[in-house]
């Protein structure tokens, strides 16, 4: 099974840092299964035209083929302005609008205080739902309280972390 997890934002390292630690738990957990990391911030991305997502070249072939190849996904996400990035929002422009149709999908959200829940619920669930996404029932939400230098010092959101990528295995499995 092939797990992507996705980190929509070009500036920051929250996102990444949960990213990274719920990926490598999957990678020692579930060694039979290729996880795989794009962190968009790392990548040249051209602003979705229109086009059918195999006309792109170059990063964004890469990114939007890899995603289309996944059984599952994590979607990681900043709250920027109570929103998602733009970056993130291309990101979705660029595929096809069943691209997550039979792909389990996982959220991780990093906002700087616990006002901004709402993204998700109004913003983010309903694009990827829009995108036929086996959406998994809850989601991670950090927060600034959650991180110290750079790192995740909660441990309910590092249990919580853990269970949904289990979460996310064992439903994707049973697609599988």
């Amino acid at each position: 099974m092939k797990i992507v997890g996705l980190v929509g934002a070009v500036i920051g390292t929250k996102t990444l840092t949960a990213m990274e630690r719920t990926l490598t738990m999957l990678e020692n957990e579930y060694p039979q299964h290729e996880v795989t990391l794009i962190d968009i911030s790392e990548y040249k991305v051209a602003y979705s035209d229109g086009r059918h997502y195999q006309e792109y070249t170059g990063d964004t072939l890469y990114i939007t083929e890899t995603l289309m190849a996944a059984d599952a996904l994590i979607v990681g996400t900043p709250t920027f302005q109570a929103s998602i990035p733009g970056a993130l929002k291309n990101i979705f422009d660029l595929l096809p609008i069943d691209a997550l149709k039979h792909k389990t999908v996982g959220i991780i959200v990093t906002a700087g205080t616990q006002k901004h829940f709402l993204m998700v619920e109004q913003q983010l669930k309903p694009i990827l739902s829009y995108m036929k996404a086996n959406l998994l029932p809850s989601y991670v939400f950090l927060e600034e309280a959650d991180y110290q230098n750079k790192a995740i010092i909660n441990l309910a959101v590092l249990n919580r972390l853990d269970e949904m990528g289990h979460q996310l295995v064992q439903t994707a499995e049973e697609k599988v």
